[in-house]
C-alpha cells in the first residue's frame, strides 16, 4: 500500500511514490499531460498538494525521484547536500517550509544560509503549494550576486542580455543591433549572440568582433557566443577571447547527454575559461540556459514532472558558480507550456526555484508563434518577474528574434520595467552609460548629441571583422 494517501470528500487518492506525488501536485501544464503523469482532475491535484504539504523535508534526502546509481545529477544533488545548512529546516514538512519562507524570519541572510541545504526537489515541492504572489515575495528576498566585468544581481538592479542575432551572422547587422541596444541601456548582463552556425571559424569571427567593440568603447560588460561547449573549448585552444562559456543544461544525466554534455565536460570548460583570466571583478565564467520540457522532449525525464526536472537543472548550474542562468520559459512550445497562463506560472516557478537554490536567475520571457500566448502575456510576466527581483531579461530588437523565430522582450521593455519599478542597470554599466552621454540622470538622452560620434567606428569595425 502506498504511503502517500489523501482523502478528499468521499474519495481517497493514492500516489505511487514521491515522484508520482510531485507530478500530480503540479499546476496544470500540457507537458505533464503529454507525458501521462499529470493529475486527471482538479480534485486529484488538490489531494496531491494536501498530501505533499505533510511530507517531511527529510524524505527528499532518502527517496530520490531518479535513483542515485542511475543518474549523475542525482549523485551531484546528494553528494553536495550541505547538512549544516539544512539543519534549521530539518524538522519541517513541505507545508512548514512554505510558511517559514513567507514569514519575516526568512530574511535575505537566512535564505542565503539555508540555500546549500535545499535540494531541487524540495524547492519544486514547495513551489507547487504557492500562489503567484507567494513566489514573488520569496524570490524578491533572495539575493544572488555574481561578477565578471561588472556586478550582476544587486538589489534595485535589472540587467539585460543584448541579443543581436542575425540569420546569416552578418557583422554589419549585428553591429547595428548592438548599437541600438547600447543606446537603450541594454547589454550589462552580456552581449550574447546565438550563432547561425556552430563552426569554430564563425564563432571565432564573432568573438573577435565582440571583443574589439567592448575594448574600443571600454564597456564594462562581457561577451558570449552561444556555441556548444565543445566548440568553445576548441576556439579557446586557438586563442579566442572567450569571456563566458555557454551551454544549455537539463536536470537529468540522459537529457544532458542529449545536449552532448556531462558534468566533467562542464568542469573542463569552466577551468579553461577561468585560466584565461579575462574577468576584472570576478571569475564567474559560465552562462547556462534551461527550460521546462527539455528532458521530456528528449525522452529523458524518467517519469518526473517537467517543473521538478527543471529545478534539478539548477543543481547542475549551482555546481559551476555561473555568472548567468536563464530559463527560456516559452521557447520549446505549446506541447510543454500550452498558453500564456502556463508560461507565466512556469516563469515564476523557475525564477523562484533558482533563486531559492542560490542561482543567479534570469528569464527569457518568450513564446513561440504557435502557442496560445501574445505580447500582453509577456508584459504581465515581465512585470511580475521584475517585481520579484529577476536578475536579468533579454533585449532583442523589436521583441522578434529573426534568427530563432520566436517572440521575446525588447530593449524598450527593459526601459519600461526599470522606469515603473525604479530599477537600474548594473552599477558599473550605469556609470559607463552616463560617462558616454548615452544616459543622463539614469535615463536615455532624448537627443543623443555626441553619441553617434562615440560609436562612429562601429560599422567600420564590423565590416573589418
Amino acid at each position: 500500500m502506498s504511503r502517500y494517501r489523501q482523502r478528499v470528500g468521499a474519495h481517497t487518492y493514492a500516489f505511487a511514490d514521491l515522484r508520482d506525488l510531485l507530478a500530480k501536485a503540479s499546476p496544470a501544464r500540457s507537458g505533464d499531460v503529454l507525458a501521462g503523469i499529470a493529475a486527471t482532475s482538479a480534485e486529484e491535484r488538490v489531494a496531491a498538494q494536501l498530501c505533499l504539504a505533510d511530507v517531511p523535508l527529510t524524505t527528499f534526502l532518502n527517496e530520490h525521484v531518479i535513483p542515485y546509481d542511475d543518474d549523475e545529477v542525482t549523485r551531484l544533488i546528494v553528494d553536495r547536500h550541505d547538512s549544516d545548512a539544512f539543519a534549521p529546516l530539518s524538522s519541517y514538512t513541505v507545508g512548514d517550509f512554505r510558511n517559514w519562507l513567507l514569514s519575516d524570519f526568512a530574511t535575505e541572510e537566512a535564505l542565503a544560509r539555508v540555500a546549500p541545504g535545499v535540494t531541487p526537489e524540495m524547492a519544486a515541492a514547495v513551489s507547487k503549494l504557492m500562489r503567484v504572489q507567494d513566489m514573488i515575495l520569496v524570490a524578491r528576498k533572495c539575493r544572488v550576486v555574481t561578477r565578471f566585468r561588472n556586478t550582476i544581481g544587486l538589489e534595485g538592479r535589472l540587467s539585460t542580455r543584448l541579443q543581436p542575432n542575425d540569420p546569416t551572422d552578418d557583422p554589419t547587422r549585428i553591429a547595428a543591433s548592438i548599437l541600438d541596444g547600447l543606446l537603450y541601456g541594454s547589454g550589462d548582463a552580456v552581449i550574447g549572440i546565438n550563432p547561425a552556425t556552430d563552426s569554430p571559424g564563425a564563432v571565432l569571427r564573432l568573438l573577435h568582433m565582440l571583443d574589439e567593440i567592448i575594448t574600443m568603447y571600454q564597456i564594462p560588460t562581457q561577451s558570449c557566443v552561444l556555441a556548444h561547449v565543445t566548440t568553445t573549448l576548441r576556439v579557446i585552444e586557438q586563442g579566442a577571447p572567450v569571456d563566458l562559456v555557454f551551454q544549455s543544461i537539463a536536470g537529468t544525466e540522459a537529457a544532458n547527454r542529449a545536449f552532448g554534455i556531462d558534468l566533467a565536460l562542464l568542469a573542463e570548460a569552466r577551468a579553461a575559461a577561468q585560466a584565461l583570466g579575462r574577468g576584472t571583478l570576478g571569475d564567474n565564467v559560465m552562462y547556462f540556459e534551461t527550460g521546462q520540457g527539455s528532458a521530456l522532449s528528449s525522452g529523458a525525464h524518467h517519469g518526473v514532472d517537467q517543473q521538478t526536472c527543471e529545478a534539478r537543472a539548477y543543481a547542475v548550474a549551482r555546481e559551476f558558480a555561473p555568472l548567468l542562468v536563464n530559463t527560456v520559459v516559452g521557447f520549446i512550445g505549446p506541447e510543454y507550456l500550452y498558453d500564456g497562463k502556463q508560461i507565466i506560472r512556469a516563469g515564476l516557478e523557475d525564477h523562484f526555484c533558482g533563486k531559492l537554490l542560490g542561482v543567479p536567475m534570469g528569464c527569457d520571457i518568450c513564446y513561440t508563434n504557435h502557442a496560445e500566448a501574445d505580447q500582453d502575456d509577456m508584459d504581465v510576466l515581465l512585470t511580475l518577474l521584475a517585481a520579484a527581483g529577476c536578475t536579468y531579461i533579454m533585449g532583442i530588437p523589436g521583441s522578434d528574434d529573426v534568427m530563432l523565430s520566436y517572440q521575446t522582450t525588447s530593449f524598450h521593455d527593459a526601459l519600461y520595467a526599470r522606469r515603473v519599478l525604479g530599477l537600474a542597470p548594473a552599477p558599473e554599466f550605469a556609470a559607463w552609460l552616463e560617462r558616454s552621454g548615452i544616459f543622463a540622470h539614469g535615463a536615455p538622452v532624448a537627443a543623443p548629441g555626441g553619441v553617434p560620434q562615440l560609436f562612429s567606428g562601429a560599422m567600420a569595425l564590423a565590416m573589418k571583422s
